[in-house]
Formats: structure tokens, sequence, C-alpha cells
């Protein structure tokens, strides 16, 4: 089962766990457990995608309950009018904030991807990011001493394949568990001794527009057991509290429309 955050007549939100697909895919055919087929037998109806999230990152996933919706919210992720903000502990002592503006070529897919021979030229890539808070422990890992982390929040102005990872590496600071643009040493130093066996990046909330109603809506995904355990041990607990799932402006209407 998974967690539904919100449902309305015409929306539903899970919090997607790290480790699941969106949906099937040839690229992983041996793959049973997806979320698209788990949320429809859970709700009993057809859910239709408005956006994704990569396999590794947990948190906010919302899909229509009409090929219409979907296709209104789909509208609204590409026109960048749905606000996202994630949650992300990366390498290193990371201060301050500000606006990564980076442009970015587009990344191949092995298989997908393989008869492509054009170069591709760069896309332009934003995000804001701000440092919350900053931890150095007495672990030796790699060539350093001790192991820093700083927890920070990411707000992608647009919509890159592995924007997030791809950023925070290019500062010099990779997301920890990332495997494909972080640091494999690492990776296992913060699995073995921190718990930090995933990727370390959620989808924490999406402020939209209600396709239907109108009203602004924040759906927010709480943290797993992971990152609950991360935050105790950094003493981050304060940084990212326990927070409403779900606001509106007013009570979204939960009726299905007149014909």
């Amino acid at each position: 089962m998974l967690e539904i955050i919100y449902q309305d007549a015409w929306l539903v939100a899970v919090n997607k766990p790290a480790g699941w697909l969106v949906h099937r895919s040839w690229l992983d055919r041996k793959e049973k457990v997806v979320v698209m087929q788990t949320v429809r037998d859970q709700i009993g109806q057809h859910v239709f995608t408005a956006h994704r999230l990569d396999r590794p990152t947990s948190g906010v996933l919302l899909m229509g309950l009409s090929s219409e919706i979907g296709r209104l919210l789909a509208q609204q992720f590409e026109q960048h009018q749905i606000q996202k903000t994630y949650h992300a502990v990366v390498r290193g002592w990371l201060d301050g904030s500000a606006t990564l503006d980076y442009p970015l070529v587009e990344e191949l897919d092995k298989i997908a991807d393989k008869f492509v021979t054009e170069p591709r030229a760069p896309q332009p890539a934003v995000t804001d990011y701000r440092a919350l808070a900053q931890a150095e422990l007495p672990v030796a890992i790699g060539k350093y001493p001790s192991a820093r982390y700083t927890l920070v929040e990411l707000s992608p102005h647009t919509g890159r394949k592995h924007q997030l990872r791809r950023h925070m590496a290019h500062l010099r600071h990779p997301i920890i568990g990332d495997s494909s643009h972080g640091d494999l040493r690492q990776n296992r130093g913060a699995a073995t001794h921190f718990g930090m066996d995933r990727l370390m990046l959620h989808a924490s909330a999406l402020t939209l527009t209600h396709p239907v109603t109108g009203e602004p809506l924040v759906i927010r995904a709480g943290l797993d057991r992971v990152w609950q355990q991360m935050l105790q041990s950094f003493g981050w607990q304060q940084q990212l509290p326990e927070v409403p799932r779900v606001e509106f402006a007013a009570e979204a209407v939960q009726d299905k429309p007149t014909e």
C-alpha cells in the first residue's frame, strides 16, 4: 500500500518511496511493482501521470484521475506553473543561498538513445538552492579526516533530466547516494556509518493551482525512515519539522462536478 497524501474527485497524490518506478518501462522489464498500477489497484480507478520522479527519488507524485486532468496538470508542469520543492543531503559544507543558472547537455540513455549521433546543445537549467544546516562528524571517509554534510532546499525552475543531481555535482557538493554523479567512496561511507543507503533526494512539496477548482494547493510528503534517522543523528530535526500534508486557501471541493 502506498501512502495517499491527497485525493479529491480529480486528483490523487502519493508519497512515492525511493526505489519505485513510476510506471512500467521496457528499460526494466523485470520490475512488476510500479506506482501507477499500485495506485490504480488501491483506489479502484485508472490514474494518469502528469510528471515523474526518478526511481531513487522519493516524495510527492501527483496524478490525474482522468486523461483530461492529467493533460492539464502536465501542461502546468511544462509551463513551469507548479513550484517544486526538494530537500537533499549533500557532501561537504555549503553555505548561503543562490540561484544556479548552469545549462545542461541532455543525458542520453545507453539503450533508448544508442543510435543518436548528433551532438546535443546545452539547454537552460536553473535551480534555486538554500543551505539549511551543516554537520561535521568525526568519521574519516576517503582522504578526509571527518565527514561533512549539508542539508539543502532545492527549487528547480526547469525540468532537465537529473537537473538537481547534476547541478549539485557542478558545485562540488554531490547529493549523497548519487551513483551517477556523486562520489562512490563517500556514498559507501554515508551508508555504512550513517545509514544513508539511498539517494538523499526527496520531493517535499508541490505548490499549484487546482486545475478544476482554481484554488491554490500545497501538497507535502513526509520523510521515510532513512531520512528521519539521519535528521536525528545530525541534530537537524527542527530544520524539517512535521508540517500539514495539504494546504488550500479554502476547503477543496470533494464532489464530482455535475455533468
